[in-house]
């Protein structure tokens, strides 16, 4: 009976997380309340509260475990989450295991993009989320820093900013492939944001 509780409390906690993304991205985080979000998840408000305190602490959830699920993140007591392919793609440097890290990545773009865009949308009106998808990327550059450490490639005082300019590419391309009219196909702009990598971290 206790292994069935706690299923319908993971199953109400992932439909809340759901409804939340749903709504955030058809309405916008600013016209979403907590009782929207608690009818489109079959539930009520009491409910909504019983598992988060807040909209901003659901869409903090969003960031930290939906984001980080998708891209295979896990938490890291050094810097909140850690990517260990990513870390080992770098610290392996060659360039077949940078693009088939960015391939395989690309094919995750269309769950994180919404996530990413929406988390943006919401530090910029929501006081309790300042910088939210920054700290998050701030992670993930810390994953580079660590694998150019671990490979003892470049000098310490480069390691964080060709981080910093990887990961601002890879933001910028994932955010804009779907609507840009960058006159290159999906496998060109891989090749192209690729061999920048290449460039960067190697």
């Amino acid at each position: 009976m206790a292994n069935l509780r706690e299923a319908q409390k993971r199953m109400t906690r992932r439909l809340l997380l759901e409804s939340g993304l749903e709504l955030f991205r058809t309405k916008g985080y600013a016209a979403t309340t907590v009782d929207d979000i608690a009818t489109a998840a079959g539930t009520t408000r009491v409910t909504f509260y019983a598992y988060f305190p807040s909209r901003s602490e659901l869409m903090k959830a969003l960031i930290d475990e939906q984001l980080n699920e998708v891209l295979q993140r896990v938490r890291s007591p050094e810097h909140g989450s850690t990517a260990r392919d990513l870390v080992a793609t770098v610290a392996e440097g060659t360039p077949e295991a940078i693009m088939a890290w960015l391939r395989r990545t690309a094919e995750s773009w269309p769950a994180i993009r919404p996530i990413i865009r929406i988390g943006r949308d919401a530090a910029v009106i929501d006081p309790d989320l300042p910088d939210l998808v920054e700290r998050w990327l701030e992670e993930a550059i810390s994953d580079i820093e660590d694998g150019l450490t671990a490979a003892g490639r470049l000098e310490p005082h480069q390691r964080h900013f060709r981080g910093v300019l990887a990961m601002a590419q890879l933001d910028y391309v994932a955010q804009h492939w779907h609507r840009a009219d960058w006159k290159l196909t999906r496998e060109q702009m891989l090749d192209e944001l690729g061999a920048s990598w290449v460039r960067l971290l190697t």
